[in-house]
């Protein structure tokens, strides 16, 4: 069945951090004079990542999210050098943190996945209409825009002004309610079999988990109803 709207998730779907997390922090820290190699940092960031709260800011102004965003970005990288024993080295993490912060807003920081602008071409030419859904900050804004993406999509829901985060069904139906379709009707395309698919599925939207080059959890393919490793799996099925 043709959908009325594709939402897509942002990273991990769309785009995935250039050369890495723990490449990119460690290049920050040597240019920083502090040593620490980018496996440590990259392992340290992943278990900082997995045990931080969830990117909401409920009953918060929106003026004020910018700053929350940039905090709680702020603590998951002093706990990410901390775990890999190069917190010490640093005279002003402040000073340090700010320029690493903005990298990530800039499109030198991402690549595009090659089977992206191809699948959104192809379903924004057979009228279907394109959001994204994700648990990002609000630098995917500018983000899109710097990567070519930004045209393809005409609206982008993002947890941190919401104020609730993926996989809860609010932030589905929050997007959802941008456009004059029946949810039945949507699909929702992501990386996280948790957060995308599954969330997507509670709140009555299609899910379809991609996860792309890793090694496809059998048990979880049988729970799913769409499981595919590239977009372009699902050019047929949309048009």
């Amino acid at each position: 069945m043709k959908p009325d709207v594709i939402f897509l998730d942002a990273v991990g779907t769309l785009f995935g951090v250039q050369g890495g997390v723990g490449q990119i922090y460690s290049r920050f820290a040597s240019e920083a004079g502090i040593s620490v190699a980018a496996a440590a940092v990259d392992r340290a960031f992943i278990r900082s990542f997995r045990a931080a709260p969830r990117m909401a800011f409920p009953n918060v102004e929106r003026d004020d999210i910018p700053e929350r965003e940039y905090q709680w970005w702020k603590a998951i990288a002093v706990q990410t050098f901390t775990k890999a024993g190069a917190i010490g080295q640093f005279n002003n993490f402040e000073t340090f943190f700010r320029p690493l912060y903005d990298y990530f807003a800039q499109a030198s920081a991402w690549c595009v996945y090659d089977d992206v602008p191809v699948a959104l071409a192809y379903w924004q030419s057979m009228g279907i209409r394109l959001g994204v859904i994700s648990n990002f900050d609000s630098r995917l804004y500018p983000v899109l825009e710097a990567l070519n993406l930004s045209h393809f999509f005409d609206s982008v829901t993002i947890s941190t002004e919401v104020g609730v985060a993926k996989p809860d069904v609010a932030i589905f139906h929050y997007g959802l309610r941008k456009y004059n379709c029946h949810a039945a009707r949507v699909w929702h395309i992501g990386d996280s079999y948790e957060e995308d698919y599954q969330g997507a599925k509670a709140a009555g939207i299609n899910g379809i988990w991609l996860y792309r080059d890793r090694e496809l959890d059998e048990d979880k393919a049988k729970d799913s109803s769409t499981s595919v490793s590239n977009l372009m799996e699902l050019i047929e099925t949309a048009g």
